[in-house]
């Protein structure tokens, strides 16, 4: 169970933040929606005070948003809430998902051309997607990173060192980065499904009228809106899985493994950043450079066709693309290596 008081600040902050949204979505039937959900909390929060008071503790003073509160207030002024909406379901802002299309009660509807995010959060195939990503991040930085060497320096003990570092403190970096990634989002899912669980012990039936309004919002009549919303709180079995989706814009399906995406994105980055690395390591002497470069070219263009399995797109057109983008990286790198290189003894 939740402390009354915690929870009684956590509704204040959340009407606080749904009636800055609604004044930065003000002319719009979203200004509408959270305008409601701010009363809806409002009347949450009124629970837990109650609550607090039964149990013989005073009463809160009136509430003052704190200096977090304050900061996301003002960027949502600034930028709106849909540029903010991860930040404000973390701060238990609901009703995010009205900024995705998703139909009610299920999963992320298929949006054509928003397929070629990064690494996570695009439904099916997710997994050989992000390898294809670890991948190209791992060729087009090494490579860069081998041709800006090579234009300093002719000795290819050298490109083969700054290789070796730059495929090893890359793959960490990436490794490094993908744990905290989905350890944070698993947390976040972890403690906002923790106060959906106690609040739908408390009040199902606000519980309910807040999803209610979320579903009028993307369409639904009235009396339809509340059947569904009903019928989904009444489940207990799926309840907490809609709230997370309906009314937090969180997706219990894309937390994943931290460990195992750490792992993944180190050994997807470092298969990537042998490819320009291979003619070094294997001694090649003067021509190692053009073999890795030959090399780089055709890993870069089937990196690019591989893509094309996302995207829909031509996988020629693609490769091109892929092929165009990173040798224009390597070939800058080189310049910057020629225009400052120094002689290494």
């Amino acid at each position: 169970m939740s402390n009354p008081l915690e929870s009684w600040i956590e509704e204040q902050r959340s009407a606080y933040l749904y009636r800055v949204c609604a004044d930065a979505e003000a002319g719009t039937a979203r200004a509408d929606l959270f305008t409601r959900l701010a009363g809806e909390a409002e009347a949450q929060g009124a629970i837990w005070r109650a609550q607090l008071t039964a149990s013989g503790k005073p009463a809160p003073p009136p509430f003052v948003p704190d200096l977090r509160t304050r900061l996301v207030a003002r960027l949502v002024q600034l930028f709106g809430p849909r540029r903010l909406r991860a930040v404000l379901a973390a701060m238990k802002v609901r009703g995010m998902a009205i900024y995705s299309r998703r139909e009610p009660g299920g999963h992320s509807a298929p949006i054509a051309g928003n397929i070629e995010h990064r690494h996570r959060g695009l439904g099916g195939g997710g997994n050989l997607r992000a390898a294809v990503f670890g991948i190209n991040d791992g060729l087009v930085s090494n490579a860069s990173l081998i041709f800006g060497v090579a234009g300093a320096s002719s000795d290819p003990a050298v490109v083969l060192l700054t290789g070796v570092a730059g495929l090893t403190a890359g793959a960490f970096a990436m490794a490094t980065g993908e744990f905290v990634s989905v350890r944070s989002q698993r947390e976040l899912f972890e403690y906002q499904i923790a106060l959906e669980r106690d609040e739908l012990k408390e009040y199902p039936d606000a519980e309910a009228q807040e999803l209610a309004l979320i579903y009028k919002a993307k369409g639904l009549s009235g009396s339809e809106a509340e059947r569904v919303a009903k019928q989904l709180v009444a489940d207990p079995e799926h309840a907490l899985d809609t709230l997370a989706r309906e009314e937090l814009g969180l997706n219990p399906d894309e937390l994943g493994s931290p460990w195992g995406a750490a792992i993944s994105s180190l050994l997807s980055f470092a298969l990537g950043a042998a490819v320009p690395l291979l003619p070094f390591a294997m001694g090649a002497g003067a021509r190692a450079l053009p073999i890795a470069g030959l090399l780089t070219a055709i890993a870069l263009f089937a990196v690019g066709a591989t893509l094309s399995l996302f995207t829909g797109r031509a996988a020629v057109f693609s490769g091109a693309r892929m092929l165009l983008l990173g040798s224009l990286a390597a070939a800058v790198t080189f310049a910057v290596g020629k225009l400052f290189g120094v002689s290494v003894t």
